[in-house]
């Protein structure tokens, strides 16, 4: 994984850094994993606006993503690499032995030719391979968790996050997530070994405001410079600042917690994520 910083021939290039794209090995996607992808540009079914923001950007079509990797004790090749739109990460096409193929999020590491398999029996804790955290060692760096077992993933899927196994004890396993938050999982929920591909996307700089457009993010109006009747921190004379930092609601944005005290999963957090 590597960037590449653009040689300022135009003013959208002069600050632009690019993905490298080292570890892509191919621009087609599969087709039979190809589903169309319908835009509401933040409107719903009325033609209200109900998302700010939200509106224009590339035609994409989404990538059709196994992150359940039940197809258990089938062993399956590494046909190739590939960039896809609608995530940070990059996405691996898997051709199991029986035919079929699937897409799964491509762990760093991961290389065109290799074998991954999950399962329970006998599969050895590398880099791809899928199993319960009951056969996971301890210490092992893990993505792509599930929070329920069979659910799917949900836990540590963007690019460069992972997780930590951190200890068992009786049917809970503990994990410490990329938020920092340390939290017991049932052993039965599923897991992938390794960290999730290109990290380097957090080193990315847009360049120009139209990259942005190209990624269906419209302007965002600043708080302080609305009117008191659209925003809690608009109004003023000049450039006040509008109080403290807060949302539409009045709900403060800094240091606030609105996780519910009586939250029934509250058990299952042994410690919080960083303030």
């Amino acid at each position: 994984m590597s960037v590449r910083k653009l040689k300022p021939i135009t003013p959208g290039q002069r600050f632009r850094v690019v993905n490298g794209f080292d570890a892509i090995t191919t621009d087609r996607p599969e087709k039979s994993l190809l589903a169309p992808k319908k835009r509401s540009g933040g409107r719903n079914s009325q033609g209200k606006m109900t998302m700010r923001y939200k509106g224009g950007g590339h035609k994409k079509r989404y990538r059709v993503i196994d992150f359940k990797r039940n197809k258990n004790g089938v062993p399956a090749e590494v046909m190739s690499i590939e960039y896809d739109p609608n995530r940070t990460a990059f996405i691996a096409l898997l051709n199991y032995q029986d035919g079929e193929k699937r897409y799964i999020i491509a762990q760093s590491g991961l290389r065109v030719g290799q074998s991954l398999v999950s399962g329970t029996e006998n599969i050895a804790p590398e880099i791809g391979n899928s199993m319960p955290l009951s056969q996971i060692p301890l210490g092992t760096i893990i993505s792509c968790i599930e929070l329920r077992p069979g659910q799917g993933a949900v836990i540590a899927r963007s690019a460069g996050s992972f997780a930590q196994l951190m200890a068992r004890d009786g049917k809970f396993a503990s994990v410490k997530l990329p938020s920092g938050e340390t939290r017991l999982l049932l052993l039965e929920c599923y897991a992938t070994i390794g960290v999730v591909s290109n990290s380097d996307h957090q080193l990315q700089v847009s360049g120009k405001a139209g990259r942005t457009r190209w990624l269906g993010r419209r302007p965002r109006t600043r708080p302080v410079v609305m009117n008191p009747v659209d925003h809690p921190m608009g109004g003023g004379e000049g450039k006040s600042s509008g109080g403290h930092p807060r949302s539409r609601n009045g709900i403060p944005a800094k240091g606030y917690r609105t996780r519910s005290k009586t939250k029934a999963s509250n058990k299952y957090i042994i410690e919080r994520r960083k303030k």
